[in-house]
């Protein structure tokens, strides 16, 4: 089965950096996307940017687009998010996941928590 392991959270203030890693076990082919998602106090969950391990193509959500950047190490099996200019709305459970053939994503875990002061 696939495992993921998301950690790297932490307190920073405004303006500063974070980088969060997702370390992931399992994967029995190379077609998989790994995306990263956050969840602040009393919203939804939602998309923040996601790459291919295999051909490493990525999407970044408009509101992170310049400040956030995803990357990856396959020989580690790892995916990092490199977080930078953090903003107070930044604030939230940062979530990785992953999915094959654009199937649902399915192994939340349970998420690093980043809190941004103002």
């Amino acid at each position: 089965d696939v495992q993921l392991q998301a950690s790297g959270g932490g307190l920073v203030q405004a303006g500063g950096s974070l980088r969060l890693s997702c370390t992931a076990s399992g994967f029995t082919s190379d077609d998989y996307t790994i995306g990263w998602f956050r969840q602040a106090p009393g919203k939804r969950r939602l998309g923040i940017t996601c790459i291919s391990l295999s051909d490493g193509a990525t999407y970044i959500d408009s509101s992170v687009k310049g400040r956030f950047t995803i990357s990856r190490d396959n020989y580690k099996n790892t995916v990092y998010l490199q977080m930078n200019s953090l903003k107070s709305e930044d604030t939230g459970i940062y979530y990785c996941n992953t999915r094959n053939n654009g199937a649902n994503w399915d192994y939340w875990g349970q998420g690093t928590q980043v809190t941004v002061s103002s």
